[in-house]
């Protein structure tokens, strides 16, 4: 049998049931899914060509150490891709954001601005190939669903105590009856460095 060639790892059982039964139902027979906490990656250094990471870091308790541990898992040369939750480079937006991911998802940590990606991966040991900030208009459900009544009392609150222009900053219009608000996301390339 050939060995895979993908290893999917996550911190929770449940997720990697989820994906087991995924590629299970698309034929994917070259991945095999690995419980592990990112900031402890269980793998030899240089066990990859290429790292990928969605919408996960915003959670990492340690974004420097677990940046660390994808450069170390990747071959000098190899590639890391992200695509996460992210904040423009505004004071503003970046603290209301924080804080409404905060209120929708308590594990949430942080959201970093693309410059704050730019020097955490240099700072890793990757050089940046690009950092891309991209926005997707949702609706308010994106940070209510599934929280808790007290929470959704705060989401509905700060949102409410917004001014004319922070409601601007944000595009906080109602849509088809429907209230939206910008999320932002970003999207990096870099590559372990040589050195």
């Amino acid at each position: 049998m050939k060995s895979p060639n993908v290893i999917g790892v996550d911190l929770t059982p449940e997720m990697l049931l989820e994906a087991r039964q995924l590629s299970g139902r698309h034929s994917i027979a070259n991945v095999v899914f690995q419980l592990a906490d990112v900031h402890h990656l269980p793998c030899p250094d240089g066990s990859f060509d290429l790292v990928t990471c969605r919408r996960a870091p915003h959670h990492f308790s340690d974004i420097a150490k677990a940046l660390g541990e994808m450069r170390r898992a990747l071959r000098p040369g190899g590639r890391l891709v992200i695509d996460d939750r992210s904040v423009p480079e505004d004071d503003f937006i970046d603290s209301c954001m924080n804080q409404l991911d905060r209120l929708h998802d308590e594990s949430h940590v942080r959201q970093y601005r693309p410059g704050e990606w730019r020097k955490m991966l240099e700072q890793a040991g990757f050089e940046v190939e690009s950092v891309e900030l991209y926005t997707r208009h949702r609706p308010i459900g994106s940070l209510t669903d599934g929280v808790s009544e007290a929470n959704v009392r705060s989401v509905v609150q700060t949102l409410d105590g917004l001014d004319e222009l922070q409601r601007r900053s944000l595009n906080l219009v109602k849509v088809e009856g429907v209230i939206h608000i910008n999320h932002w996301y970003v999207m990096t390339s870099a590559v372990a460095s040589y050195q």
